[in-house]
């Protein structure tokens, strides 16, 4: 059986997995790569076709709830400690949260930077203070827009707050397949400064649609004759052409020689 699990202390939603018989709002624990989480089920997913996923170790008791409430508590002073340690040691680095794992054995901090930083002073300062396992944990600009959740210029809650388990790879490629590349970085970047995620959504529909058309800039055959490709319009199927006598013509696809 499948699930998507969200997660108390990282960002939601995870595709999960587990024998066990959950319903919604079921808070289970999760195991993660730096010990056991807290979550709840947010969806029952029965039949799936999505791989991976991490594993649900049981259903959460009232012990586990209340050992991760006392380790939310101890995270504020955590964080306060913190923040003054790297504005002390000058880190070019932006501190985005901490766990502390369910058994209270291990902390972790999570950070953002455009550099690489070298925090093994301040790794040293943390756990000599809180006398537990300190790890740092780096994320990019779309996790951390992922954590802090929000609209898209669409209205609509950010996709990578919507995304089971990782966000997808989006590339350049993507945004000329379906030809808004030229419209500029800024109006096809979302909130995180990145390429927008939902340039992923029919990015393989736009590929599969431009099998068998010409590249632009290519001359094209015709049955009235010869002509330079000057745009595509992949969704009609159709290919702008500047003929040799200086018009110019849309023609289908298919009568593409």
């Amino acid at each position: 059986m499948r699930y998507l699990v969200n997660l108390y202390s990282w960002e939601n939603p995870r595709l999960c997995f587990g024998d066990v018989d959950l319903k919604k709002g079921d808070k289970v624990i999760i195991e993660g790569e730096f010990g056991n989480d807290l979550g709840n089920v947010s969806e029952i997913k029965i039949e799936s076709k999505d791989g991976g996923g991490q594993p649900i170790v049981r259903v959460a008791t009232p012990r586990d709830i209340e050992a991760f409430e006392k380790n939310e508590e101890k995270k504020i002073e955590l964080l306060n400690v913190c923040k003054s340690e790297i504005k002390r040691l000058e880190l070019k680095m932006k501190l985005i949260d901490a766990r502390i794992g369910l058994d209270g054995s291990n902390v972790v901090i999570i950070f953002t930077a455009d550099e690489r930083v070298d925090f093994r002073e301040l790794v040293k300062t943390l756990a000599k203070i809180f006398h537990r396992s300190v790890r740092m944990l780096q994320i990019g600009s779309r996790d951390e827009a992922r954590r802090l959740g929000g609209c898209g210029i669409c209205g609509r809650e950010l996709c990578c707050v919507r995304f089971p388990g990782n966000i997808p790879s989006i590339s350049t490629d993507m945004a000329r397949i379906q030809q808004v590349a030229s419209r500029g970085s800024d109006r096809i970047s979302g909130a995180c400064g990145r390429l927008m995620c939902c340039l992923s959504y029919e990015a393989k529909q736009y590929q599969e649609m431009l099998s068998g058309m010409p590249e632009i800039g290519s001359i094209a055959k015709t049955k009235d004759g010869k002509g330079q490709v000057l745009d595509l319009d992949v969704v009609k199927q159709e290919v702008k052409l500047k003929m040799e006598d200086g018009k110019i013509k849309m023609v289908k696809k298919e009568d593409i020689k």
